[in-house]
């Protein structure tokens, strides 16, 4: 303990607790963001890995929250990331690591990993953790995290945005590797986070929801890594079915490998009766869900669990495009609030 104090008594004036003003707007700039000191200091990823070098970084730092995200989930992002830097003010660690050091050292790809808290307003809280989509080298932490973060903490849980390998990083099922560990991390810290350690939600969108939906399965699941099967998924216009872009996806990932990957699994096929509670939409205006062959996807999964009596919701809105988190101003504006009834119905 001494040798604590008279580590951080050595560090330059303000730089033990550096706060931020929770200020961010949807106008506010993606430079404004990063420079706040809640957000850098707190660890919270803002950048899609696809724009996380010095070109990418230096051309969207003057793009506002809103032009960076969407106009549909931006209101809600500015909210997250005010949240982060209000947990960041009052002492929370925001950013957590479920790989140790000699992990990350003996493979680069697991650098590229985290975990975000959202503490609950209170103690003893159900969770949930948050998938965000992927496509190629770019991930949707802000656009579909930082949204559904918020919106979770307002309905009283807890909540943890999963940055996951993607694209090249992703070889040989290393996302459902990093479900399966972040998992395993948050239960066992289940007391510091101040939650419950079964009975929680995993929700997922596009590439998120498929790994999700893959995660609650028997086959590559949660059994797998030990940790208790999820009470409810909670899956936004879910890819269920890669055909056609399984062939890029290997020769980018895992070439000269043999086997079923996450890519090449179609979700519908994996599900049985003892499948977890699912609530999954889409909307008839996802393009692409279109290019993916629309039939293929909510329509296929919907049928999948119909046929082995899963306990599940599915709704189909006009306007819902890909990518809309949340959805504000969307008919899918209010999904997670329906959504995490039916969750706790599976709680009761």
């Amino acid at each position: 303990m001494v040798l604590c104090l008279l580590a951080l008594l050595a560090l330059p004036a303000g730089a033990v607790m550096e706060k931020g003003e929770p200020n961010i707007t949807a106008q506010t700039t993606m430079k404004e963001v990063r420079n706040n000191p809640g957000i850098k200091n707190s660890g919270f990823y803002t950048y899609s890995q696809d724009k996380d070098c010095p070109p990418g970084q230096a051309l969207w730092e003057m793009t506002t929250v809103e032009g960076y995200t969407n106009e549909y989930v931006a209101e809600g992002c500015a909210k997250g990331l005010n949240l982060v830097i209000e947990n960041y003010n009052n002492g929370v660690q925001v950013t957590h690591s479920f790989y140790t050091d000699a992990e990350k050292a003996a493979d680069r790809t697991k650098n590229n990993t985290g975990l975000f808290y959202f503490p609950a307003k209170a103690e003893n809280a159900k969770f949930a953790l948050i998938l965000a989509g992927s496509g190629a080298n770019e991930s949707a932490e802000l656009e579909e995290g930082a949204c559904t973060a918020w919106q979770l903490h307002e309905l009283g849980y807890a909540a943890f945005i999963l940055r996951y390998r993607v694209w090249t990083d992703a070889s040989d099922d290393a996302p459902l590797e990093d479900i399966g560990r972040a998992m395993q991390y948050i239960e066992e810290h289940a007391a510091e986070f101040g939650i419950q350690p079964e009975q929680y939600a995993i929700v997922g969108y596009s590439m998120g929801g498929h790994l999700t939906g893959l995660f609650g399965t028997e086959s590559v699941g949660y059994k797998h890594y030990n940790v208790p099967k999820p009470a409810a998924l909670l899956l936004g216009y879910p890819i269920n079915d890669m055909t056609y872009i399984k062939p890029i996806y290997h020769v980018i990932q895992d070439i000269g490998a043999y086997g079923p990957k996450y890519y090449t699994r179609n979700l519908s096929d994996e599900i049985t009766p003892d499948y977890p509670a699912t609530y999954h939409w889409h909307g008839v205006n996802d393009t692409l869900l279109k290019e993916l062959a629309y039939w293929r996807q909510g329509p296929q999964l919907e049928a999948a669990l119909q046929a082995n009596h899963v306990k599940h919701v599915y709704r189909v809105f006009n306007n819902a495009p890909h990518v809309c988190g949340i959805g504000t101003g969307t008919d899918a504006e209010n999904w997670l609030v329906e959504a995490t009834a039916f969750w706790e119905e599976q709680c009761a």
